[in-house]
């Protein structure tokens, strides 16, 4: 599927890139991010309803892309509250996360949202010329549809259901979808080290959460950062996390 540069002009010039994976499921990308630091922004089309999941680091303004694109209702969904996910959150109307880390959407601090861990090195370009990404903080985004384990997102002809996976952080989640074993799995599940000693996580629920996963028929798994896999790659990662190659206190390259 071809992938193109949404531009649009909101007082300044702003690129994001999109590619189609299918008819209806796109990866949008911050261009202006490093590609070992930016989430991957999922965009769902319904027949009724579409979905965002994860918003960047919301520095451009995404909301205003989506609808050069789209003209159906927008539903929002952080899978947690890292600022790497949930920054743009704030510039839609319906926003969607877990109920454990409401408090964190709407009063994010540089420490509550481990905004302290980006640098300088991480933005290709700053959103203006007096940005400082060492005071920077993501925008309050109070959630308005809070969501926990078992809740569904129906989209008219595409039906998901939020899966509660904590240990990454205490209301990280992935949004399911049972017809097509595809799974979205934010910063719980990806290929690389996974960070699981940050302030807020708990690495042995964070391992109950891997196992769980390991139970669901998934065809695919649509990450919140790099490349898309399936089962037997999810499989690995995790056999390989468990034997304590991809925790961040003691990561080795695969």
């Amino acid at each position: 599927m071809p992938k193109i540069n949404i531009r649009f002009t909101m007082g300044k010039f702003i690129d994001y890139s999109y590619k189609r994976l299918s008819d209806d499921i796109a990866l949008i990308l911050e261009t202006k991010v490093s590609s070992d630091w930016r989430c991957n922004i999922w965009h769902i089309q319904g027949s009724e309803k579409d979905l965002i999941i994860d918003t960047g680091l919301g520095l451009w303004p995404l909301a205003d892309s989506i609808i050069q694109i789209s003209e159906k209702p927008i539903i929002a969904l952080c899978t947690h509250s890292h600022h790497d996910h949930a920054g743009g959150l704030n510039q839609f109307s319906v926003r969607c996360g877990h109920v454990s880390e409401i408090d964190i959407f709407a009063n994010p601090t540089r420490e509550s949202t481990v905004a302290t861990l980006i640098k300088t090195e991480h933005l290709i370009e700053k959103p203006h010329e007096d940005f400082n990404i060492d005071t920077w903080c993501i925008k309050p985004a109070p959630i308005t549809d809070p969501v926990e384990e078992g809740d569904i997102i129906d989209l008219g002809n595409r039906v998901f259901k939020i899966i509660h996976f904590p240990g990454h952080s205490p209301g990280s989640i992935g949004i399911w979808e049972k017809t097509t074993g595809i799974m979205f799995t934010g910063d719980t599940l990806y290929d690389g080290v996974l960070y699981d000693h940050l302030y807020h996580s708990v690495p042995t629920i964070f391992k109950e959460s891997l196992s769980r996963l390991k139970e669901f028929p998934i065809s695919t798994v649509h990450a919140g950062h790099g490349p898309s896999f399936g089962k037997e790659k999810m499989f690995q990662i995790i056999d390989e996390y468990m034997a304590g190659k991809r925790s961040m206190l003691c990561p080795v390259k695969i």
